[in-house]
């Protein structure tokens, strides 16, 4: 049965009258706003055998008819002890506005009665056998009524569209929950939480209603610990995180003595934070308002924690990461994706251990593996090394389907460098059955050197991009130069170029084709011929196929900006991707996308980020002049899935946005340990992107490999995911 809510106290009469009919007591008029409707409601419970009482929030448009199929993210709120459904229903114009802000999706909201155990059942399943006795709480809440509402309203019915809130003895309820039933809940508002560790003080009502007691006994001390959040926390299933809003006053009740201190709630709630922040399967944000163990605390926490996790509150399940993964045991390191005509792909990427029976040579080993059409059959794998680190930075295709791949070793690759003191830049082509044709080792015989870019010349060689911190082509200008260099067929350097200024200069991608070669990357202090901006810079500059400097321009703003990737388009513009820090964000880095003329010419520019940090790491050409970027997001630009997540954008031939989307595991994806990025883009001969890059977490299905591994994936272009 149901019935529109109309009873309560003075306050939510107020926000009744004003958010449901606009109109104000005593006939003062106010505009008609849209809102969403409370209703009072009841749902059967198996397991407490009694109705549980509720009131449901359902947005604006609920019942519209262009939004019958639509469905919604849960909000369970659960009210303090002593309290009743009414008690969540005045932050209902605070909801209102969040949702018509944008700031949340559309929500249903349902703020369960707890009647039970004197209304301080603190929401567990109580074994207390005494005068009101205690009742399957728990049991009732998670699973009786989670069903009703799931079978009775358009609901998004997984764990991601789903928060558990509540404060004071709710708080305690919301953390529970949040913790022991991951398979329900994603997301958790824990507001003034009454949690003690390791027992509550002997004053406290978690002693005096049964609700943690056994038998005849109203408390338990070990039942209390065996429920309590410390007990749940070893059990947790870090491939479903809980993002967890905690929130607590600065003048909650003290404690008289001393010695119970550590159980003033404000206490309480710090120890709470810095122990779930340190356990892996738990994201959490602390905040500590100004205020008591009251609404003026709890009302500010309710909209600012909302904002904070509607992120990831949806309707839509996020988009995980297909396995199989690529690597060792250890840490391991994308490295590359070719794709090739005849519908079978080449990855490669470093692995600190042996790959597929292939021998080890020690740190970390370049690995090159060709996948069949399938692109999970592998039809050979080659690894190759050094006792120190080989890294690699780049696969492409060759038309005898071979490959080239470039990056950096610190031993002797070619057999030419005994007792190399540093790193050096190397290329090697592979065959299209895997064998060695040649490897080139080369760099500053003293210094450092570094390849992070290849692309195949017109004749079968290879243009590299990196670095130098010696005289690598030209004198050195300061901390590291740009690198720009031309390998031959043969795997003979025919040239080098050296550019940079005074700081640290890096080059992280380039292009070319008949025409001429384009390099981009990173300045910490202006490149010559350009105008800084601030901070790092990121540039773009032209050669001629036989390295001359055409032109050179800056990208990006005040901040710190680079470019890490680089295509030319089907109508002949160059598109260039990295991060900025330098325009109006919403936070973090955003992803920088620009177009050029093969003159030099700017011909657009979209910078795309939200709250986090967003990143563009590759960009791949797709028909009629449209290109692919592919990053890494911190953001809620999709449905975002945990951590750093896959970053897929597509823009037409004038830069306007046509797509994004976002996907991964739980945990960082595309970007390695150091924030940066770590992933590769190609284009399929039937017309999908491949996406390869280093995730920390599990793929669908499982089977992760170790501290790090590489993955591929098959994306829709349109859709942008998996």
């Amino acid at each position: 049965m149901t019935k529109t809510w109309r009873s309560g106290g003075a306050l939510v009469a107020l926000l009744l009258a004003v958010g449901l009919t606009g109109a104000l007591p005593g006939g003062a008029a106010a505009e008609q706003k849209p809102g969403g409707t409370l209703t009072t409601a009841t749902s059967p419970s198996a397991a407490l055998g009694t109705p549980i009482d509720y009131t449901v929030y359902l947005p604006d448009g609920y019942t519209a008819k262009r939004n019958a199929t639509t469905r919604y993210p849960v909000l369970y709120l659960l009210h303090g002890r002593g309290d009743t459904m009414q008690a969540w229903t005045r932050i209902k114009a605070d909801l209102d506005k969040l949702i018509a802000d944008k700031v949340v999706p559309p929500v249903i909201a349902v703020l369960p009665d707890a009647p039970w155990s004197s209304r301080g059942s603190y929401y567990v399943d109580s074994a207390y056998t005494g005068d009101d006795p205690g009742r399957p709480v728990e049991t009732a809440l998670t699973r009786d009524l989670v069903a009703h509402v799931d079978g009775t309203y358009r609901t998004a019915a997984h764990r991601g569209a789903r928060l558990i809130g509540g404060y004071s003895m709710g708080g305690a309820g919301a953390l529970r929950y949040a913790l022991a039933h991951q398979d329900l809940f994603a997301n958790a508002l824990v507001l003034s939480p009454a949690v003690y560790r390791p027992l509550p003080p002997v004053d406290s009502s978690a002693r005096e209603f049964g609700g943690y007691g056994s038998g005849t006994s109203l408390f338990s001390e070990e039942v209390y610990q065996r429920l309590n959040y410390p007990a749940l926390l070893p059990g947790l299933d870090a491939e479903s995180p809980v993002r967890m809003y905690i929130a607590v006053g600065d003048d909650e009740w003290a404690n008289p003595e001393p010695a119970n201190a550590v159980h003033d709630l404000d206490y309480e709630a710090a120890t709470l934070y810095n122990t779930v922040r340190r356990t892996d399967g738990v994201a959490a944000e602390f905040r500590v308002l100004d205020g008591g163990h009251d609404w003026d605390v709890w009302r500010p926490a309710f909209i600012d924690g909302l904002t904070h996790l509607a992120g990831t509150l949806s309707a839509t399940p996020p988009a995980g990461l297909p396995g199989p993964v690529r690597g060792s045991a250890g840490t391991d390191w994308a490295g590359g994706v070719a794709a090739h005509p005849d519908g079978t792909t080449t990855i490669g990427y470093a692995a600190s251990g042996a790959v597929a029976g292939q021998p080890y040579a020690g740190g970390l080993d370049a690995v090159v593996s060709r996948l069949a059409a399938d692109h999970t059959t592998v039809q050979w794998t080659t690894q190759f090394g050094t006792p120190a680190n080989d890294r690699l930075y780049g696969v492409v295709p060759l038309a005898d389907g071979g490959v080239l791949t470039a990056g950096y070793t610190r031993g002797d690759l070619d057999g030419k460098h005994p007792g190399s003191p540093a790193d050096d830049g190397f290329v090697a082509k592979l065959t299209g059955t895997g064998e060695h044709a040649w490897t080139t080792q080369v760099g500053d015989p003293a210094k450092a050197d570094r390849f992070y870019a290849v692309t195949a010349a017109p004749d079968g060689g290879a243009y590299v991009a990196g670095y130098t911190s010696g005289s690598f082509g030209g004198t050195s200008a300061g901390d590291k130069d740009a690198v720009l260099a031309r390998i031959g067929p043969d795997g003979t350097l025919a040239w080098s170029r050296q550019l940079g200024g005074a700081g640290e200069d890096k080059a992280y991608a380039v292009t070319a084709d008949a025409d001429g070669v384009y390099v981009a990357g990173g300045s910490s202090a202006g490149m010559p011929g350009t105008t800084a901006l601030g901070g790092t810079d990121g540039w773009l500059a032209r050669f001629t196929p036989d390295g001359k400097q055409r032109w050179i321009t800056s990208a990006g703003g005040a901040g710190d900006d680079l470019l890490g990737g680089v295509t030319l388009t089907s109508t002949g513009a160059v598109v260039a991707t990295g991060s900025t820090g330098g325009e109006a964000t919403a936070g973090g880095t955003d992803a920088l996308t620009v177009s050029y003329a093969k003159n030099g010419q700017q011909r657009w520019r979209t910078v795309t980020g939200g709250r986090g940090a967003d990143a563009g790491a590759d960009v791949v050409a797709l028909p009629d002049g449209a290109v692919a970027v592919v990053g890494f997001t911190g953001s809620a630009l999709g449905v975002p899935v945990g951590g750093a997540d896959v970053l897929t954008l597509r823009f037409n031939a004038r830069g306007k946005q046509l797509g994004v989307a976002q996907f991964g595991t739980p945990r960082d994806d595309a970007a390695d340990a150091f924030s940066e990025e770590n992933v590769y883009a190609a284009l399929a001969a039937d017309g999908r992107l491949l996406v390869s890059g280093l995730t920390a977490g599990v793929p669908v299905g499982g089977g992760a490999l170790g501290n790090g591994d590489v993955f591929l994936a098959v994306v829709d272009p349109v859709r942008g995911t998996p």
